[in-house]
């Protein structure tokens, strides 16, 4: 009973938050539409549901619920407009370490795992910017900043964890753009949304707890 409260109250602050943070993507998306709100409404609500059962109440949850509202937005500035704006992924990766540094204080291996999450960091991003110099018209630069926040967060939770994340997202946008080719809906040179992928496969390697790798 006590967790499904939990679980309800998770939901309506992440429901609230997509919700009332629809008007941040107007000057990217355009006037702020019911639609819009509602799918941000629908995916802060889900994803801070599942961080909270997954995570449960530590003190960590903040940061990852953060990242989920962010990454709400994000997704849906990427699949309106190829676009992951700096507004968005640079402050986060301030948000990202102030709070995982707090955190750290207060859980028995908080700063071997916080250094973890730094490590995490800088080997995602360091990933996604060789990606991004070998194929620039493949990996934006967008993909590579977002890159590191998300390995902040995979790096605080584990080695596995940041790998199943790293791989998923990879391996979800890559049959994304392949099954696009295949149907004639993109060619090889076309710009697509890569973040949604990133952040779907940040949210598995959370969700996974690592089983994966």
């Amino acid at each position: 009973m006590i967790q499904f409260l939990t679980l309800s109250v998770a939901g309506l602050a992440g429901s609230g938050a997509g919700w009332f943070s629809a008007p941040l993507t107007t000057r990217y998306c355009g006037p702020v539409t019911r639609h819009r709100r509602i799918v941000l409404a629908a995916l802060g609500g889900a994803v801070t549901v599942m961080l909270t059962w997954r995570l449960g109440m530590g003190v960590e949850l903040l940061a990852f619920c953060y990242l989920g509202v962010v990454g709400s937005l994000l997704a849906v500035i990427d699949i309106a407009v190829k676009r992951l704006p700096d507004f968005f992924t640079l402050p986060s990766y301030g948000v990202g370490i102030v709070l995982l540094g707090m955190a750290a204080f207060f859980v028995a291996d908080g700063m071997f795992r916080f250094v973890h999450a730094l490590l995490g960091m800088a080997a995602l991003w360091f990933c996604y910017a060789v990606q991004h110099y070998l194929r620039p018209d493949a990996m934006g630069r967008g993909d590579v900043k977002l890159a590191g926040v998300i390995g902040l967060h995979l790096g605080w939770l584990g080695q596995a964890e940041w790998v199943t994340g790293a791989m998923a997202g990879l391996l979800l946008g890559g049959l994304f753009g392949i099954t696009c080719m295949l149907l004639g809906r993109v060619g090889r040179k076309d710009e697509m949304p890569f973040g949604p992928f990133m952040l779907a496969g940040a949210l598995l390697g959370v969700m996974s707890g690592g089983v994966l790798a």
